[in-house]
């Protein structure tokens, strides 16, 4: 049995306290997610892509790739890519590259 976190970033206020936390503070957060997944054995971090709404990962190969610089084992991949909107070349070609950034050992 293999564990995934799953992530589409939303930014909402803090139903307790109504604050919200800047865009790069809640990015960041989304990077310690995945550093301390890995920590707890997780097997995969992936992150989806999204559009509208209240959610900022609209460039989930920028978000993963952050998250391949301060990561070793984890398998990163994505939770949703909207092919519609994007180049599939490119996509494929941006993915590979975090592949390759990731340095993560799989075992397929």
């Amino acid at each position: 049995m293999k564990f995934q976190v799953l992530d589409i970033i939303p930014h909402l206020k803090n139903p307790l306290t109504g604050e919200i936390v800047s865009t790069a503070e809640r990015l960041n957060q989304v990077v310690q997610t995945a550093r301390r997944a890995e920590e707890l054995g997780f097997d995969s971090f992936a992150v989806g892509e999204r559009h509208a709404g209240e959610f900022i990962s609209s460039s989930p190969t920028t978000v993963l790739a952050a998250i391949a610089a301060v990561t070793n084992r984890i398998r990163l991949q994505t939770g949703v890519t909207v092919l519609s909107v994007l180049d599939p070349v490119r996509v494929a070609e941006d993915y590979a590259t975090i592949d390759q950034l990731s340095r993560a050992a799989w075992n397929s």
